[in-house]
């Protein structure tokens, strides 16, 4: 198959951006020079037209693109092209050679690539336009050379030649001394001198990964007439003056638009999981960052945390009893990437995981089969081939019998009744050994490209069977193919691929049998098979829009990111008569005791378990969400389906007493009476460690329940000390303030009237957490019998059986007399009737109200309110 190329208006407008940068320079095409020594005649390109003309025509070509407007001086002759991944970049920059050549009579032309993956790309394109560059140009005289230390007299030919030359060069092959072409000959010449001596027109395929003091002296060292940087993540953009970013080309239809098929585990959080997850170098020792379950109070979750040689993992979950022997962390090897275990376990970097990852990446690869079939059935009569890739993080997983292959061929067996022979293949680099895990840089990945690259168009053609790809990382940059129509990333680790990278390698739009470019929308969906949720994968995808493009995106339906601020004190506000009255009265600390009946609690208990919902076994969870993109609203995704499946697994049933008792502190009696009358004990098997979290949790509630209807408040004896340390943390913000993060939330005290704010202690801002206690500070400020009102530390709190109550606000009113209340701001919405409908808050907030109202009944003068607005305090 041969592919056609369209040249488009976006892609002319990349072209004729760079044309235009050099308008008023002469057409150089007859003319040469001899190189510095005059030896051998070198056809080099000459540059007649002043930085000051060109500085201009960039302001002008700026201008017309809608980009920022920068000064020549600022980066010299360095000049940035965007093109998001999947619109023709390498075409872009190709066809700019010939357009060159052809308007100012241009020959010599250097590529720089960062990896032999992106340089057997870029040969690979060369090869497949090379008819239709000649057609476009009247078949213009041109050759490409691949620069080798081997063949170092092609230097000589690039420098001599009177027709365009195009040397594509990997920046590692010149950046250093050591290298061959830098290094001095008998003749008192090093060979890049045939380079520079023509002042080649230097390309660099993305330019962010060349951006150290070395790559930079590299790229000089070759002495270009100006520098073109073309990437679709630019680090430093040297005066850009073209930009299709993604956002623009996923709405243009210029790529494929995307799907997500996330495959998740849902209450997955038993056993001793243990995922090595990286190593962090210190001064003196070294860590790692591993994910285990880990209690906290309410439940069991998978979380990160940083250990160290010597550390237990039972003391980092939380005294998960699952890790309660034999995992000491023995070592810590960062050389040979593992960890070792005091059970002997040796878990290696991305090795480990729990009982249903397995499952999860069997259920990954039977979603892009099915999805594969279909998108076949729907397309094969439009003459266009289905590719489906995958990528997996050790070969050995696929070769020689590995899971992946095995599974593979079950489900696609199973799914279509023929035999997976022929239909799927890997492509990883050799060693002697056979297949072997690479990063994607090494020389042993250089086969690897250069297989896939030749297989690139046959691929696409029916007549060969081959449909889908297993790859490692040496796919991730570098190659794409236009029918890849499903991703799947089958990693044990993890560990995420970022997502441009991952969706790059199947944006470009289809194409036929006729090599032929499709440009229907129903067409061109990428479905990405993920091991994560619809909504990270979309909120990593902006994330990295924002940090690698500079996309700032709107706030029609995206959070506006929250900004740093400095929060000031009003100066003098603990000097004012009426927040030393009312903080002198809050300063009072308090304890409480508690009482209920042993069966009392047995009893209620057991009906809350009897009434709790039925324990889950552990589900595989698929969905589907289109993903949708605007610079105004940001990335997100619209759920279309979704459906679970459950995992038959049998688990080692824990001492669920001993858990349970360890949570509550009951007795191991009370426990056992407890569950054994609830009879739902018969669903530990389903799920033992959720059942313990379940069970636990409605224990609490009702012993909580309880101790609030026994609670009883007691006020100590005033300290005078504990005052006045507190007073000193008071006027030491009223001194130097402190940082908070601004969001829409946030309170201004507005001074642009003149008037002096001395109703509160703040000088500028409060910080607040919803639009309720917003609208309350604003009335506060409004209402004339609100005479001070101040937002409570997060210091101060009030004891109570279930945690520390952090109430909202306290206030200074005044009618006839003076009031002080201590006000929590709460919404529940309109109501039969205006106020706050209890009944409405999670019981734990119901429990912490009722607990404050005891609590501040005992102090002098002080009245405890839950409220929407001021208006509601009588």
């Amino acid at each position: 198959m041969q592919l056609k190329f369209e040249h488009q208006q976006y892609q002319t407008d990349a072209v004729g951006a760079v044309v235009r940068l050099f308008e008023g320079e002469p057409n150089h095409k007859q003319l040469f020079e001899l190189n510095a020594g005059g030896a051998s005649p070198v056809v080099a390109n000459r540059l007649h037209l002043p930085h000051s003309e060109i500085g201009r025509n960039l302001n002008a070509v700026q201008k017309a693109f809608k980009q920022p407007e920068t000064q020549i001086g600022e980066h010299g002759l360095n000049f940035s092209v965007e093109m998001e991944t999947g619109t023709g970049k390498t075409y872009v920059y190709l066809r700019t050679v010939f357009e060159l050549n052809r308007r100012y009579g241009w020959k010599k032309f250097v590529i720089v690539v960062p990896s032999v993956a992106i340089r057997e790309g870029v040969v690979q394109s060369i090869r497949a336009m090379t008819a239709h560059f000649q057609t476009a140009f009247d078949k213009p005289a041109f050759q490409f050379h691949v620069y080798s230390s081997e063949r170092l007299n092609a230097l000589r030919n690039f420098a001599v030649n009177h027709h365009i030359e195009i040397l594509m060069m990997n920046i590692d092959a010149f950046n250093k001394d050591k290298n061959v072409i830098n290094r001095v000959n008998e003749s008192g010449n090093a060979p890049i001198q045939w380079i520079s001596g023509t002042r080649p027109i230097v390309m660099i395929d993305e330019p962010q990964n060349m951006e150290t003091d070395l790559a930079k002296q590299a790229i000089d060292a070759l002495n270009p007439l100006f520098v073109l940087r073309y990437s679709a993540t630019h680090k430093n953009p040297y005066h850009k003056i073209y930009s299709l970013n993604p956002i623009e080309a996923y709405n243009l239809k210029l790529v494929k638009q995307i799907e997500v098929e996330p495959v998740l585990a849902k209450n997955d959080v038993n056993g001793a999981y243990v995922v090595l997850k990286g190593f962090v170098p210190g001064k003196k020792k070294l860590s790692a960052k591993v994910e285990i379950h880990y209690q906290d109070k309410k439940e069991t979750k998978k979380k990160t945390v940083t250990i160290a040689s010597g550390d237990d993992l039972f003391d980092k979950s939380g005294g998960n009893e699952s890790y309660r022997h034999g995992f000491i962390v023995n070592r810590l090897d960062a050389e040979a990437a593992e960890m070792v275990l005091s059970n002997g376990q040796i878990i290696t970097l991305g090795e480990g995981g729990d009982a249903l990852r397995d499952e999860v990446m069997k259920k990954q690869i039977e979603c892009t089969i099915k999805e594969h079939l279909a998108k076949e059935k729907r397309l094969n009569p439009k003459g266009i081939k289905v590719l489906s890739l995958f990528f997996i993080d050790r070969v050995a997983n696929y070769r020689n019998g590995g899971k992946f292959a095995r599974w593979f061929e079950e489900i696609y067996e199973r799914e279509t009744g023929k035999s997976a022979a022929g239909a799927h293949n890997g492509y990883f680099s050799q060693d002697k050994n056979g297949d072997k895990d690479t990063n994607g840089s090494s020389a042993a990945d250089e086969k690897t490209y250069d297989l896939i690259m030749r297989d690139k168009e046959k691929l696409l053609s029916f007549n060969s069977p081959l449909r889908f790809i297993f790859s490692h990382s040496a796919l991730k940059e570098g190659w794409d193919n236009p029918n890849v129509f499903q991703i799947c990333t089958l990693n044990e680790t993890r560990s995420p691929v970022k997502k441009r990278q991952e969706i790059g390698r199947g944006l470009r739009l289809a194409v036929n049998q006729r090599g032929e470019r499709v440009r229907d929308e129903g067409v061109n969906i990428l479905t990405v098979v993920a091991n994560e949720s619809y909504e990270s994968f979309a909120a990593n995808l902006q994330k990295e829009y924002e940090d690698e493009c500079g996309i700032e995106f709107g706030n029609g339906g995206a959070k506006p990111r929250a900004k740093r601020t400095r929060q000031h004190f009003r100066r003098g506000f603990t000097l004012d008569p009426a927040f030393l009255e009312i903080w002198k009265k809050l300063q009072h600390k308090t304890r409480y005791s508690v009482q209920f009946e042993r069966e009392k609690l047995i009893q209620t208990a057991c009906e809350k378990i009897k009434e709790m919902a039925q324990v889950q076994k552990p589900q595989i969870m698929v969905q589907k969400a289109v993903i949708r993109q605007t610079q105004t609203d940001g990335i997100w995704g619209e759920e279309r389906s979704s459906r679970a499946e459950q995992a038959d697994i049998d688990w080692e049933i824990p001492d669920v007493l001993h858990e349970i008792q360890k949570k509550t502190l009951l007795t191991r009696q009370t426990v056992f009476e407890i569950l054994h009358r609830s009879g739902r004990i018969g669903e530990i098997g389903n799920n033992p460690q959720r059942f313990i979290d379940l069970a636990t949790e409605k224990i609490q509630t009702a012993l909580y329940g309880l101790m609030m209807e026994g609670i009883e408040y007691f006020r100590l004896p005033y300290d005078d000390s504990v005052y006045q340390q507190s007073l000193a943390s008071w006027q030491e913000l009223e001194q130097d303030g402190k940082e908070f993060f601004k969001n829409e939330h946030t309170f201004a005290i507005n001074q642009k009237d003149g008037k002096k704010r001395e109703k509160t202690i703040y000088a500028d801002y409060i910080p607040l957490d919803s639009d309720t206690e917003n609208r309350f500070a604003l009335d506060c400020e409004n209402y004339e019998n609100v005479k001070f009102y101040f937002k409570l530390p997060k210091c101060f709190k009030i004891p109570t059986p279930i945690g520390n109550y952090n109430p909202d606000w306290a206030l200074v009113m005044e009618n006839q007399e003076k009031v002080y209340f201590v006000a929590e701001t709460k919404n529940t919405g309109k109501g039969i009737q205006e106020g706050v409908d209890m009944d409405k808050l999670r019981e734990t907030e119901q429990q912490k109200i009722r607990c404050a109202a005891r609590c501040f009944a005992v102090f002098d003068g002080v009245a405890y309110r839950t409220v929407k607005k001021v208006e509601e305090l009588a």
